[in-house]
């Protein structure tokens, strides 16, 4: 799972693409790109990673990904192995400003303008309860070209509208870094992504880095605005959701398989990042 710079293809009959992904292999890697992204899992679910933020996502979540904002969608392992009873889909749109800096810029689309720069951090519409939201991205694949346009603004705008808004990234998260830190994070994500469930010291993911302990210590925090051991348990957290919400483990199975070493650890953590505790959290889930 290699993290890269991932260049979308473009042709002179579109201003932006749209796809409907039906396998859970598409660009399933840490990347980013310059062009905005937005997501609707009609059918799927996984754990999400979102610039610093992790979390499950599950079939009717809404999301919104701002320009060279990192992410990743590891989908359930279900889908992987019995993708025919397991249907998958998820509709992709990726853009830029196609209206330009004078339209985006008139007072009538300050609105338009603000969900924009709000998407720096990344947006998700948890449950989608407003279907207007999701039939109009459904309508962007299969509109006509000029409606296409207009549907995609009409989504945006709804989004801008709903009350059920979360901010997916940390505000200290900064992904507006120079080549060599962003390979540098590149590979501290990436290694953790990989590790997460095993034990990892501070001499492990220092290495990768390439830094001494103290030197990486502050890199990671002035660049996420957390410290690297609070980031990995976000991950063993935001795994532990997914599993929560699957069912197939006891809590204390999942609290071993995400790579927490203590019970009791793994129970304040989740309580101090998730505000509920395990069973809370599923019981919620499944109400």
């Amino acid at each position: 799972m290699k993290p890269f710079l991932l260049k979308l293809a473009s042709t002179p009959e579109r201003s932006f693409s749209v796809r409907i992904d039906k396998t859970p292999d598409v660009n399933n890697i840490w990347h980013y790109h310059a062009e905005l992204e937005l997501i609707y899992v009609k059918k799927g679910s996984g754990t999400q990673f979102i610039g610093d933020d992790v979390r499950p996502f599950k079939a009717g979540n809404v999301i919104l990904v701002g320009s060279n904002l990192p992410h990743y969608w590891q989908y359930a392992e279900q889908y992987f192995k019995d993708i025919d009873n397991q249907p998958l889909e998820v509709y992709v749109v990726h853009f830029n400003n196609i209206w330009g800096e004078d339209f985006l810029a008139l007072p009538e689309n300050r609105a338009l303008q603000q969900i924009i720069d709000k998407a720096k951090r990344g947006i998700q519409i948890e449950t989608a309860s407003d279907e207007r939201i999701t039939s109009v991205i459904e309508a962007i694949a299969q509109g006509s070209d000029s409606r296409k346009i207009f549907n995609l603004m009409d989504a945006l705008l709804l989004i801008s509208e709903s009350s059920d808004q979360q901010i997916l990234a940390s505000e200290g998260f900064n992904n507006q870094l120079v080549k060599s830190e962003m390979d540098r994070m590149q590979a501290i994500f990436n290694f953790t992504l990989n590790h997460y469930h095993s034990r990892v010291n501070l001499d492990d993911i220092s290495e990768v880095a390439k830094m001494s302990r103290g030197a990486f210590c502050k890199f990671f925090k002035a660049k996420t605005g957390k410290t690297y051991s609070r980031f990995i348990n976000e991950i063993r957290i935001g795994n532990a959701c997914r599993l929560l919400i699957e069912g197939h483990l006891s809590v204390k199975e999942i609290c071993y398989e995400v790579g927490f070493n203590n019970f009791v650890s793994f129970h304040l953590f989740f309580k101090n990042i998730k505000g509920k505790t395990p069973v809370q959290y599923q019981k919620a889930y499944l109400q």
